[in-house]
C-alpha cells in the first residue's frame, strides 16, 4: 500500500510539474520608424524570467542598446509611446554595471553585423512574461515592447546608457 501511494503522489506531482510549463511564445514584428518591418522578436516566459530572441536585418552594423519598454506602442515614428523603461520601484536608476540599478527593462547590447543582420537569443531574470512577484510583468494591461537604439549603452549614464534615439520596436503582448 505505501508503494502505491508513493506511485500516487510521483503522478501527482509530475502532472503539477507539467502544468507549470514554460509560457507560450509571444512573437512580434519588430519594424523601424517608417513601419517596414525588420525582422521578429520572440519572447517566451521561463520559471525565473524571460528568454529573448532577435532575428533582425536591415539595422546600422554595431552595437545597439536596447531595453524593454513599459508600453505595448509602436505606433509613432520615434516609439515615444512605448513609454520609459520597464520598472518596478521609483526614482528609476538605469545601468547593469551600476551598483545602484534597479531598471528591469535593461538588457544587454545588440550586436549587427556588417550586412545589417543580428541573431540573438538572452534571458533576462529583471522581467517576468505574466508577474506574480515584485518584478514587472511584460504582458500586463497594457503590454510593453523591446526597443533597439541608434548607439550602444554604457550601462551606467542616466537615464538610458547614452544609447540614443530609438530605431526599431516590437510590440510585445
Amino acid at each position: 500500500m505505501r508503494f502505491a501511494s508513493a506511485i500516487f503522489s510521483t503522478i501527482i506531482l509530475a502532472t503539477a510539474v507539467s502544468a507549470q510549463a514554460p509560457s507560450a511564445d509571444h512573437t512580434s514584428e519588430l519594424k523601424n520608424g517608417s513601419g517596414s518591418v525588420l525582422g521578429k522578436v520572440t519572447v517566451t516566459g521561463t520559471p525565473r524570467g524571460v528568454l529573448l530572441r532577435i532575428e533582425a536585418k536591415g539595422l546600422t552594423p554595431g552595437w545597439h542598446g536596447m531595453h524593454f519598454h513599459e508600453k505595448g506602442d509602436c505606433g509613432d515614428a520615434m516609439f515615444k509611446g512605448a513609454g520609459a523603461h520597464v520598472h518596478a520601484k521609483t526614482p528609476v536608476v538605469h545601468g547593469l554595471l551600476n551598483a545602484d540599478a534597479n531598471d528591469a527593462g535593461d538588457l544587454p547590447n545588440l550586436f549587427v553585423a556588417a550586412d545589417g543582420t543580428a541573431t540573438v537569443e538572452l534571458y533576462s531574470t529583471l522581467v517576468t512574461l505574466k508577474g506574480g512577484d515584485e518584478r514587472p510583468a511584460l504582458l500586463d494591461a497594457d503590454g510593453s515592447s523591446l526597443i533597439i537604439h541608434a548607439n550602444p549603452d554604457d550601462y551606467q549614464s542616466q537615464p538610458i546608457g547614452g544609447a540614443g534615439g530609438r530605431v526599431a520596436c516590437a510590440v510585445i503582448r
